[in-house]
């Protein structure tokens, strides 16, 4: 059996018990995760999420890539049009953990042979440092002018090793960000 008849047989299985199509469109949370495509993380199962309860952007490393601040901001325009102008708060969680495959692309021979066997400039996936690269990540989402000052945002490192996340910037709205100016330095970068 090939692994499209297997998830189909697993999906069977999930739709003989679904009782859960008067799911609002709104994550019961008010809650965007951003994490690493790795298949060691997922995100239901290292928060005990359940269906319904938050939407999930994945990529290489859970980085804030140009592609990522576009869909967070369609997502707040959506919300703001569907409860009209009225959700005030939605929370953007970045979500790196350790062991991360993407961290080999630090190494700029990595970078060069996807440059040179794809075309492609892979630098704003690259991680040298978790701590101060989900910062610069906040700094990203705080500078993109599309993004609301409403969402809050906030980081977390998960270990693969054992399970567990650590608090890596607490929650704070993109308006207090920029308020503040959305440097590395005033958002509680901890030395690593």
């Amino acid at each position: 059996m090939g692994v499209q008849a297997d998830l189909i047989d697993r999906n069977r299985d999930f739709a003989a018990t679904f009782a859960r199509a008067d799911l609002p469109n709104l994550p019961k949370l008010r809650t965007l995760l951003v994490t690493c495509i790795d298949a060691r993380v997922d995100p239901a199962h290292v928060f005990g999420l359940d269906l319904g309860e938050a939407v999930v952007i994945r990529n290489n490393g859970g980085r804030v890539t140009r592609t990522v601040i576009e869909e967070i901001a369609i997502l707040a325009l959506l919300v703001s049009a569907a409860t009209g102008g009225q959700e005030a708060e939605f929370n953007i969680v970045l979500v790196q953990h350790t062991q991360c495959g993407v961290q080999r692309l630090a190494s700029p021979e990595m970078r060069g042979l996807v440059k040179n066997k794809l075309g492609l400039d892979v630098s704003e996936y690259v991680i040298t440092d978790h701590v101060r690269d989900l910062h610069g990540d906040i700094e990203k989402l705080a500078r993109a002018p599309e993004i609301p000052d409403a969402l809050v945002v906030s980081a977390m490192l998960y270990d693969v090793g054992n399970g567990s996340v650590q608090e890596v910037a607490a929650e704070k709205s993109v308006g207090q960000l920029r308020a503040e100016g959305a440097d590395i330095s005033t958002l509680g970068l901890a030395q690593s």
